[in-house]
């Protein structure tokens, strides 16, 4: 029996003037579609290492990782299910690297901006909103919560 192994993802949210950090990718459909800063775990890789790595290469910012926001367990449409480790963090500096292929751009939107963006099917998947709603909601969770080793 072949064992199952969900992806290991990590997602940042990132706020600055009431405004959040989302990347516009080139999916290959009729319309860019929207996210943040997310990727997968590299071997070795700690998960706040990767949402750093990740919000770096996709929008070329650099931001400190402050609180965790959850777990959010997610099937795609193909049957792959993601396991994706979300985390808040603070913009420190805008990088001078280029963004990650397939990266259209980098924005800094406001929650109704984003919330139209929801209602014209744009955004990459509803973990988006359910992050959004999470963080305005509080619910964070100190780093420490995670142990690595």
């Amino acid at each position: 029996m072949k064992r199952w192994s969900p992806r290991v993802a990590v997602a940042s949210v990132i706020e600055r003037s009431g405004r959040y950090l989302m990347v516009e990718e080139d999916r290959g459909g009729p319309f860019s579609l929207f996210n943040q800063p997310a990727g997968h775990l590299e071997p070795g890789e700690r998960l706040t290492e990767a949402a750093v790595r990740e919000t770096g290469e996709e929008a070329a910012w650099q931001v400190a990782i402050t609180d965790y926001l959850g777990l959010y367990i997610f099937t795609a449409k193909d049957g792959l299910v993601f396991h994706s480790h979300a985390f808040v963090g603070l913009p420190l500096a805008r990088l001078g690297t280029t963004l990650d292929k397939g990266v259209v751009a980098a924005h800094w939107l406001t929650l109704d901006e984003i919330d139209d963006l929801n209602r014209a099917g744009r955004l990459r998947s509803p973990l988006v909103m359910q992050r959004l709603r999470d963080l305005r909601g509080g619910r964070l969770y100190p780093l420490d919560i995670i142990h690595e080793r």
